[in-house]
């Protein structure tokens, strides 16, 4: 290659300003994608965090505050959680079976700031779920909620945690019909044999073991910890064991997108 031809080229875009355009490119292209579904997906999410602390409640006659705070700050994670975990799975593998998957993928763009503008758009479904849960907990039970500055990292780990588990596992699949079907599973696991709505010694003892090391429960503990008082354990360890699951989580989705061209 002449001298004259390597200056042709367009020099390489990068640095801070190339990935936030980047990001905010990206982030409308998510918008846009889901300018029909958004707001219907918004409000279902919010009647779903109202109806998990109203529907918990008719399975419990006598509602003690305790048991009554449990079930409200399990319905707040449900509501971070299942954006994540279940709704971004199956739509990125709606994605995969439309072909627009390859496309967006192609575009020249980090895969970084396409990656937060998804990170971003799941936190705008989930969060209005997560405070209908809340206002409907006061409501409904006159829950008195301790609400501190850990909320934020709190939730925000917890948001993140499970988005990038779904992000992991919808680019790690290559088969959509797979990445469904493991999604849907997923659902029987954070309310069946996860301890997020009740105290985690109500399962056994390999069980409870086994979901300390799982996400869920420590993203219930977290967030249990930053809105309540004294019925949060073991804190710390839980703030560590979602961060590995996050990292992890992030290495793969990296690795993935990294072999695509």
């Amino acid at each position: 290659m002449t001298v004259a031809n390597a200056a042709a080229l367009p020099a390489k875009r990068a640095g801070v300003g190339h990935w936030m355009s980047s990001y905010r490119a990206m982030l409308r292209w998510q918008l846009t994608d889901m300018r029909l579904l958004l707001p219907m997906t918004v409000l279902v999410q919010l009647l779903s965090g109202v109806g998990l602390v109203i529907g918990f409640g008719l399975l419990i006659p006598e509602m003690t505050q305790r048991l009554a705070l449990y079930l409200s700050t399990g319905a707040v994670v449900v509501s971070l959680v299942i954006v994540g975990v279940i709704m971004g799975p199956q739509l990125i593998a709606q994605q995969k079976a439309s072909g627009s998957y390859d496309f967006m993928w192609s575009l020249p763009v980090p895969r970084s700031s396409a990656s937060a503008a998804w990170v971003t758009l799941n936190a705008s479904i989930a969060i209005p779920g997560m405070l209908g849960a809340l206002v409907a907990a006061i409501l409904r039970y006159d829950v008195a909620f301790d609400v501190t500055l850990m909320v934020v990292p709190a939730v925000g780990l917890t948001l993140l945690t499970g988005t990038l588990l779904g992000y992991a596992l919808a680019h790690g699949i290559p088969k959509p019909d797979i990445t469904q079907l493991i999604s849907q599973l997923l659902i029987f696991v954070i309310f069946g044999f996860s301890p997020v709505s009740y105290p985690i010694e109500n399962l056994p003892g390999w069980l409870a073991t086994v979901n300390e090391y799982l996400p869920f429960y420590p993203m219930a503990n977290v967030v249990r910890d930053s809105l309540t008082d004294g019925i949060a354990t073991n804190v710390g360890r839980s703030y560590l064991v979602l961060s590995i699951w996050a990292v992890l989580a992030s290495v793969i989705s990296a690795a993935v997108l990294r072999r695509r061209k």
